[in-house]
């Protein structure tokens, strides 16, 4: 091989590589790294993931604490709510790149597997796995909430702003929290499925997205939680309306969102693929 031939495939090796890298990765290659991070999540042991779940109820806690001192320390003009709103990111952004389990979140890749190989115990794993995550994480939010509620961890000033957010965030009418819902469980998983090409942009790509949740005045089941934990240690709301007017409504527009209308759309987007490369 001559000189000029070895130079010739060195510069085309550097230009494919260079090419690969502007692109990223295709969305057969972002699909499978999500369905081996589902395949992961389902192997996990249960111990494990309630520990991380409790984990993540707590520390999703500074999504609603961010939002609260912004909103406490900024002037009341008609842009406060624009940024006020990017304190909203601050627990997703402690989870996320903690790798904690977060209902609408690490649950969401497991339903890859399961649409790749919908049998009875692969759903017997998928409900076992969001049954223990979901659990874990209100647990978590209502140990935050008992401490910030009775401990001077907050000054009643501040605790008096988290009630005020608290309220409006679980004071939706059912059937409007199960819709608001539904465009938070979108944004959450296309947080998922962007997360394996966003080359060191991850920071960016969290805090857009969750900013875009509080900004359109959204529901998270879990951020939500912590809300609903505030108000009901306080007795400033009832069971049933925490559990039917809020809880449940929100789950099913996550689920919805995030589940029904996201993952199967991305499947179906590059099934030809998979079906090809069977």
């Amino acid at each position: 091989m001559t000189h000029n031939s070895s130079s010739t495939l060195v510069e085309k090796k550097s230009e494919d590589e260079a090419v690969t890298e502007a692109s990223g990765l295709s969305p057969r290659l972002i699909f499978e790294t999500i369905r081996r991070h589902g395949d992961e999540e389902l192997g996990r042991p249960i111990n494990t993931l309630f520990w991380s779940g409790i984990a993540a109820g707590i520390l999703i806690s500074f999504s609603v604490l961010g939002e609260a001192y912004l909103r406490a320390h900024l002037p009341d003009t008609g842009w406060r709510y624009i940024i006020e709103n990017l304190g909203y990111s601050l627990g997703f952004l402690l989870v996320i790149l903690g790798r904690m389990q977060l209902f609408t979140e690490n649950t969401i890749t497991t339903v890859v597997p399961m649409v790749l190989d919908p049998c009875r115990s692969i759903f017997a794993r998928v409900a076992t796995l969001w049954s223990v995550v979901l659990f874990a994480n209100v647990i978590g939010a209502f140990l935050i909430a008992l401490f910030l509620v009775y401990t001077p961890a907050l000054t009643p000033e501040m605790l008096a702003v988290v009630n005020e957010l608290s309220a409006h965030a679980t004071g939706f009418p059912a059937v409007e929290g199960l819709v608001r819902g539904i465009p938070a469980g979108i944004l959450i998983a296309s947080i998922v499925w962007m997360l394996p090409s966003a080359q060191n942009n991850e920071v960016l790509l969290i805090v857009i997205f969750t900013w875009l949740i509080a900004l359109g005045d959204f529901t998270h089941i879990v951020a939500g939680s912590v809300e609903m934990a505030v108000l009901a240690v306080q007795g400033m709301i009832s069971a049933p309306q925490a559990v039917f007017g809020f809880f449940l409504p929100v789950l099913v527009g996550n689920v919805i969102g995030g589940t029904a209308v996201f993952t199967m759309m991305t499947y179906a987007q590059i099934r030809p693929e998979i079906d090809d490369a069977k």
